[in-house]
C-alpha cells in the first residue's frame, strides 16, 4: 500500500466536511417564509432518514475500499490466515487472523478488532502488527457485511450480527477455543464492541475491552460532525446506544484511548466518571501523551 494513499479518517474528514457544507447550504433555506421552506425541510428531513447509512456506513471511502485490500504480507507478516466466514443471516465476511510469535508467553491471547466506519481492514493491518510484534499474542481482524471484499450492506443490525460471528468464531476454532480474547473497537468498532462485550461479558473467555476514540451514541455525535443536523438527530434510526449500554459491562475490565486531535470523534474528557461500569469500585486515570 502507498504511503501516498489519503488515510480512512482524513478521506472521511472531507467528505463531512462537504456533508456539512450541503447541509448548512439547505439550512439556510429554512429562514425563508415557511410555506417556502416547507417542501425543503421536508426534504432534507428524508434525504437525513433515508440516506444516513450512507454517512455512518461510507464503506467506499478512501477510494477503491471495496475492491482494494492490503494483505498482511504487504506489511511484513507471514503467518497468517485469509478467511471467509459466513453469517447466519447469509452473509460471507473476510477476515485475517493472524498469529503472534509461536511459543510467546501470550500466544494464548487473541485480540479481536473492529475498526472504524471507512476504509477496510487491510489498512489497520500496521496497527495489527503493532499489537504482534510488541505483546506477542494473535490478532483476528474481521471485516463487517458490506466492507472490504464482505457481502451484504451495513447497518446497526447486521454489523452487530457480524461482531458475534467473528466471537463464535474464535470460540469453535480448534487453536483459539481456549485463548483469552481482548475485544478492541475504534471509533464505530467501539460501539461495535461494547455490545458483543455487553451481552457476553458472562461467558469468563473475555479477558478486557478496549475503546480506541469511540462514541457515546450516533445521536450525540452527529450535531459535532454534521452541526445542521443537530435539530434532526431523532431522525437517526442508527443509534449505537453506548452511554446506556457500557454500565452494564460489570465483569471485564475496560481502556478507554481517546485522542485530542481526533478528526470525527471528539474527545470526551469525562467519559469513563460519566459512565460508571456497573458496581465495581473503580480508578480512572487520565493521561496525556
Amino acid at each position: 500500500m502507498s504511503n501516498s494513499n489519503p488515510s480512512p479518517s482524513s478521506t472521511l474528514a472531507g467528505y463531512l466536511e462537504q456533508t456539512a457544507s450541503v447541509l448548512s447550504s439547505a439550512a439556510s433555506y429554512m429562514r425563508l417564509p415557511a410555506l417556502a421552506s416547507t417542501g425543503i425541510a421536508a426534504a432534507l428531513t428524508s434525504l437525513l432518514y433515508f440516506k444516513q447509512k450512507a454517512l455512518i456506513y461510507p464503506s467506499h471511502m478512501p477510494p477503491n475500499s471495496r475492491t482494494e485490500l492490503p494483505r498482511p504480507s504487504q506489511f511484513g507478516i507471514r503467518d497468517f490466515e485469509e478467511l471467509v466466514i459466513p453469517t447466519d443471516d447469509g452473509e460471507k465476511l473476510s477476515a485475517f487472523y493472524i498469529r503472534g510469535p509461536r511459543g510467546n508467553k501470550n500466544s494464548n491471547i487473541t485480540v479481536l478488532m473492529f475498526h472504524g466506519n471507512a476504509g477496510n481492514i487491510g489498512h489497520r493491518l500496521p496497527i495489527a502488527r503493532m499489537i504482534i510484534n510488541y505483546i506477542g499474542c494473535n490478532v483476528f481482524m474481521l471485516e463487517y457485511r458490506g466492507y472490504g471484499t464482505s457481502t451484504g450492506e451495513p447497518d446497526e443490525a447486521g454489523l452487530t450480527v457480524d461482531a458475534q460471528t467473528g466471537l463464535n468464531y474464535l470460540r469453535q476454532r480448534a487453536e483459539t477455543r481456549d485463548h483469552k480474547l481482548v475485544i478492541y473497537g475504534q471509533s464505530l468498532g467501539g460501539a461495535v464492541s461494547i455490545k458483543l462485550v455487553a451481552k457476553n461479558q458472562d461467558a469468563g473467555d473475555i479477558a478486557g475491552l478496549i475503546l480506541e476514540n469511540t462514541f457515546l451514541s450516533m445521536r450525540k455525535l452527529i450535531p459535532s460532525v454534521i452541526p445542521p443536523a443537530k435539530y434532526l438527530t431523532l431522525l437517526c434510526h442508527q443509534v449505537w446506544p453506548s452511554e446506556t449500554i457500557l454500565p452494564s459491562i460489570k465483569n471485564v475490565p475496560v481502556l478507554f484511548l481517546s485522542g485530542l486531535q481526533d478528526e470525527i470523534v471528539p474527545y470526551v474528557s469525562p467519559m469513563p466518571p460519566a459512565l460508571p461500569l456497573g458496581s465495581r469500585d473503580e480508578q480512572y486515570h487520565t493521561h496525556k501523551i
